[in-house]
């Protein structure tokens, strides 16, 4: 109450998500993989890349940069967790053909370089290309929309909308 009185500033509790990638977005249902249709790490979208570079989608800090580098996660200062995983099965690639350009405890803004990977190496050596971006904290969501459909640019096209409790 008193930072309302006195103009004490309140943080957002909005995250806007952009694409991470280029490409065309998918719901979460169409993952073939039932870990993420099944929203079992949380609710999210998916896109479908047409080339290698993944960007921040938001702004915040690295929480979390898998050894592989197929997979990296985001927190935003509103408290939004963002999990981007590099295609399906890539784990099992060891990292061969991604080059991570950040590390744990980065600040990022939207836009900012993550991670590169090889398409057709990806393309060739995993399950599938999609791309989940999950949501991991959704229960503490009130609520969770997409806003895009069809073709997305990376660091530009907002994709979802999350408010946080």
């Amino acid at each position: 109450m008193f930072k309302k009185l006195f103009g004490g500033k309140t943080k957002s509790k909005e995250t806007l998500v952009t694409a991470p990638m280029t490409g065309k977005i998918l719901p979460l249902e169409q993952v073939p993989d039932p870990v993420f249709s099944q929203k079992m790490m949380g609710d999210g979208f998916a896109i479908e890349p047409t080339d290698g570079q993944v960007v921040s989608p938001v702004a915040g800090e690295v929480v979390q940069l898998f050894h592989t580098k197929h997979a990296v996660g985001l927190k935003t200062e509103a408290g939004t967790e963002v999990l981007i995983h590099i295609g399906l099965e890539t784990v099992a690639m060891e990292g061969e053909g991604f080059e991570a350009h950040i590390q744990a405890g980065d600040k990022v803004e939207v836009g900012t370089p993550l991670i590169t990977f090889d398409l057709p190496l990806v393309t060739e050596k995993a399950k599938s290309i999609i791309t989940p971006v999950v949501i991991t904290n959704s229960d503490a969501a009130d609520s969770f929309e997409i806003v895009a459909s069809g073709d997305v640019q990376k660091g530009q096209t907002q994709c979802a909308k999350v408010t946080m409790k």
